[in-house]
């Protein structure tokens, strides 16, 4: 491809199709592209989804609240993807239904009626079921509300660990031929006629790659690697907007999610959360600086905190917060609407100048529609590499562990229980919910809790920790306890530092 390599520098194998950056854009792109049979290599400075992807409100759906904005063609897109994620992933998505107490100072009754309408039918909604009007005086879902809250709506949508779902996205691009190279950084990429030439770099060692064209799916990082590794000026596309979230212990007994109406004209959300939580969130606030430190702010968590509390007879306060995160959305606008007003939707800028090697970058973009993201920049590059990859397959093919029918868990389960009977019911639940059927991997032939050997807190044994990292690119314990499942949410300090030492010690 014209490049020589660099003293010091071994080569890796050529590529076809190198990605920047392992949030979910890059792995769907990688899984998309390795099933379609091009040599694919993803490169993440940190831990798979160690950015906006494990930092977002976990929710697969077409946004309500974006109809307001005339976003039809967002909603429609979102709307129909729920039910695609929901098939290729019933172990890891969920189902939710969401409770929206009226408010008429806010918004009219009969404006959200006619939104619940269209949002019904956008979608070619097949599984969900339909929006009813609640009774909160009759029904459950007042219990914990207000007294004066006496009516609401209630319609579906999808739930996600959104960290776990870039997991096993490159998982599958892995297990199809993929390369995953987590903690490794390009700190270097030229550009020929044919091909690009990438320098990267693993704990101080460098290697060399060839790609013949490059992805650009770094999220709030993109312009800056357009600029300081590409060596071009950015185009002042994208636009960086922060959603801080809360963890509060669990604010009611049943299992649906509120969306509440806020003074501001904007909603938040109380979700159910890891059995024991609710999850709250989010903001929109304009961000600048390094997306990396993004951190809730005290007025971030102030404002959360004061709409729950204008809702809820609970009274929750910064004080009640068991975790608190924030992530940096990468927004596709020109600076000058509120961050609540700019679009979730995202745009793929092919630049192919004369003699120069393609490049593609993405701006954009949301959990929900990763897939049809990926699929789009597949139909966009697909003629760069000669022979025929345009068939798009990811919609009709599961996810690891999601080889089963959506309404099928409950059987799942039971026949996971009676395989092996020694695990308790929250364990099995767990355990189903984050690996489906390839639960079968960590257990084993195992007939009693020891088989599995050393227990961490909570639930968490050796067995689980060395398929993660065998399989799942785990290293430390914030790579198992945040970013491939939340036990960190039940582990003390102490006991990180402790599984921490355990993996350093392992050989995975």
């Amino acid at each position: 491809m014209g490049f020589a390599t660099l003293r010091g520098e071994p080569a890796v194998n050529e590529f076809d199709l190198a990605i920047i950056g392992g949030g979910i854009n890059g792995v769907g792109i990688a899984r998309d592209a390795a099933g379609r049979g091009l040599k694919v290599l993803l490169v993440e400075q940190n831990d798979l989804a160690s950015g906006t992807s494990s930092a977002s409100s976990k929710l697969i759906h077409g946004g309500l609240r974006y109809l307001e904005h005339g976003a039809l063609r967002l909603v429609r897109a979102a709307l129909a993807e729920r039910e695609v994620l929901l098939r290729m992933a019933p172990h890891l998505i969920r189902p939710l239904r969401f409770v929206l107490p009226l408010d008429e100072a806010r918004r009219s009754p009969l404006l959200i009626r006619l939104g619940l309408f269209i949002y019904d039918r956008l979608g070619r909604r097949e599984i969900l079921p339909p929006s009813r009007a609640l009774d909160l005086i009759t029904d459950e879902a007042g219990q914990p509300l207000k007294r004066q809250f006496h009516r609401a709506f209630e319609y579906s949508d999808c739930f996600a660990d959104d960290s776990r779902l870039v997991v096993l996205n490159a998982v599958d691009a892995a297990e199809r031929g993929a390369t995953i190279r987590t903690r490794t950084r390009c700190v270097r990429a030229e550009r020929g006629a044919r091909g690009w030439r990438l320098v990267l770099s693993t704990q101080g060692l460098r290697e060399t790659a060839t790609a013949r064209v490059l992805v650009n799916a770094a999220g709030p990082w993109a312009e800056m690697v357009t600029d300081t590794l590409l060596k071009q000026p950015p185009k002042q596309l994208l636009r960086l907007d922060k959603g801080s979230h809360l963890v509060v212990h669990r604010l009611y007994d049943h299992d649906r999610a509120y969306i509440l109406q806020t003074a501001d004209g904007r909603v938040v959300f109380t979700i159910p959360f890891e059995r024991d939580f609710t999850l709250i969130g989010t903001t929109d606030q304009a961000y600048s600086g390094d997306p990396a430190v993004a951190v809730p702010t005290a007025e971030e968590i102030s404002y959360l905190c004061g709409a729950v509390n204008e809702y809820f007879r609970t009274v929750v306060s910064a004080a009640n917060a068991v975790w608190a995160f924030a992530g940096v959305r990468a927004l596709y606008g020109d600076g000058h609407r509120k961050p609540q007003d700019v679009g979730r939707d995202y745009t793929l800028v092919l630049d192919r100048g004369f003699r120069k090697a393609p490049l593609l970058t993405v701006y954009g973009g949301k959990l929900t529609t990763y897939r049809r993201l990926a699929e789009d920049a597949l139909g966009q590059v697909a003629r760069f590499f000669g022979r025929a990859r345009s068939q798009p397959w990811t919609a009709r093919s599961p996810l690891p562990g999601g080889d089963f029918a959506f309404d099928r868990t409950p059987e799942l389960i039971e026949r996971t229980r009676q395989r092996w009977p020694f695990l308790t019911d929250d364990h099995l639940r767990r355990l189903v919910g984050a690996y489906g059927t390839r639960v079968e991997r960590i257990l084993h032939r195992a007939t009693r809790l020891d088989d599995l050997g050393m227990r961490f807190s909570a639930d968490l044994t050796a067995a689980e920790v060395r398929y993660l990292m065998t399989t799942e690119w785990a290293q430390t314990a914030d790579d198992v306890l945040w970013r491939r499942s939340k036990l960190g949410l039940r582990f003390t300090d102490a006991q990180r530092a402790m599984l921490d030492r355990f993996m350093a010690q392992t050989d995975g």
